[in-house]
């Protein structure tokens, strides 16, 4: 159509020349008003930005190469033979009950499977009875297996000594249970012997059954670290 069209006046031609450069871009003017917009919106971001980069000024990253890192310290079972060696290095005269003597395993043998069982008279039923149930909870363990006579001898007279110096009166001794049972004879003697025993029993079947005995000892009373 002409714009010379008399039909139409000036006024519908523009009116009619707008309409058809809308309908030729219709997103051109949402396209104008988002960048408007994003361009308002820029400088807004760019001063946060500003702000941050001013307020971190001089921060530094931290040194962790000096944090000392905390671990729980592993605690190094003891061995019979290392027992043995330092009982035997201390010397007898520093060790009490060195005297220990073997008359009484000779004379009373026990059988490999048999349940051991000693307390003396005036200890409480209740505290022997816990002993036996496994209830009390004991200090150190020492196993005998593999340990001559006299190396097993030494081993628990200095793993008794090394629970009174600590303060503590239970613990367990491994003495196993061989066809001939022969360090659980010996072990169910030198414990009745001993000054410092007030009870021993093979332990529950949990904690070695009747390859083991768990021992109750007396309480250092000069120790000052003894609990009343």
């Amino acid at each position: 159509m002409s714009k010379h069209d008399s039909s139409l006046s000036k006024a519908q031609y523009d009116l009619l020349k707008s309409f058809k450069k809308q309908i030729a871009q219709p997103h051109s003017q949402h396209v104008v008003q988002a960048t408007e917009s994003k361009v308002q919106d820029q400088p807004a971001e760019e001063d946060d930005f500003a702000l941050f980069s001013k307020s971190m000024q001089g921060v530094k990253k931290m040194d962790t190469s000096n944090i000392a890192q905390i671990e729980k310290p592993r605690v190094k079972k003891v061995d019979s033979q290392t027992l043995a060696k330092r009982a035997a290095a201390e010397g007898p005269q520093l060790i009490e009950g060195a005297e220990l003597s073997d008359t009484q395993a000779m004379l009373n043998p026990v059988a490999s499977q048999a349940a051991l069982s000693y307390r003396i008279a005036t200890l409480q039923h209740k505290v022997f009875e816990d002993l036996k149930a496994g209830n009390l909870r004991w200090f150190e363990a020492v196993d005998l297996h593999g340990c001559t006579i006299e190396d097993a001898r030494m081993a628990v007279l200095q793993i008794i000594q090394i629970a009174k110096d600590e303060n503590q009166n239970v613990l367990k001794i491994v003495h196993g249970k061989g066809p001939d049972a022969i360090l659980k004879t010996y072990v169910n003697g030198w414990l009745r012997q001993h000054r410092d025993v007030l009870a021993f029993v093979s332990a529950p079947e949990k904690q070695g059954g009747t390859g083991a005995v768990l021992v109750l000892l007396k309480r250092t009373e000069k120790n000052p670290k003894s609990n009343p």
